[in-house]
């Protein structure tokens, strides 16, 4: 709770990947916020009352994740509208004249956007989360200590800058 308020606010993007990693870190977990408490949770230095506060959080988070039943594999409705919403807005600044850098570096990622569609990474998904899948996936792949391939990294650079573009164009109420 207290990083994903701080990313929300500061850079929508991290945000999401970062939401993507605590819905995995749940399941990896088995939905068990008391596990969560006691395995998880110490390896930062919270206070008593922030150990509660994230308690809390996870409890909610775990709640959904039950209510709308992505226990095993997706995203909750917060996280998947805020995707939304960042859609939106990508679409609003491509059709803006005022945002020639951003179509700019639309166009640059694009080709690597439509490869991972090809491969059926998402065809059903808008562009925006395809773009958050790739970087959440070479995420986890860095955390599992796989190298990515030279192909890989080059292609993740352009969508990379685009969204680090969209999440400083993204204002977040």
């Amino acid at each position: 709770m207290i990083v994903a308020q701080k990313l929300r606010k500061q850079n929508i993007s991290a945000y999401i990947i970062y939401m993507f990693q605590v819905e995995d870190i749940i399941r990896a977990y088995g939905l068990d916020v008391d596990r969560i408490c006691q395995e998880y949770l110490p390896r930062f230095q919270y206070t008593k009352e922030q150990i509660e506060e994230q308690r809390d959080w996870y409890a909610g988070l775990i709640r959904m994740m039950q209510e709308e039943g992505v226990q095993e594999s997706g995203h909750v409705q917060v996280v998947k509208n805020t995707l939304l919403l960042m859609s939106d807005r990508h679409q609003e600044l491509l059709a803006d004249p005022k945002q020639p850098f951003y179509s700019a570096a639309y166009y640059k990622a694009l080709p690597y956007i439509v490869e991972l569609r090809s491969k059926g990474m998402g065809k059903e998904k808008n562009e925006i989360e395809n773009c958050v899948d790739a970087l959440y996936g070479a995420a986890v792949l860095k955390m599992q200590g796989r190298e990515l391939t030279d192909q890989t990294k080059q292609a993740l650079q352009p969508i990379s800058h685009l969204l680090e573009m969209l999440s400083n164009l993204y204002k977040v109420e």
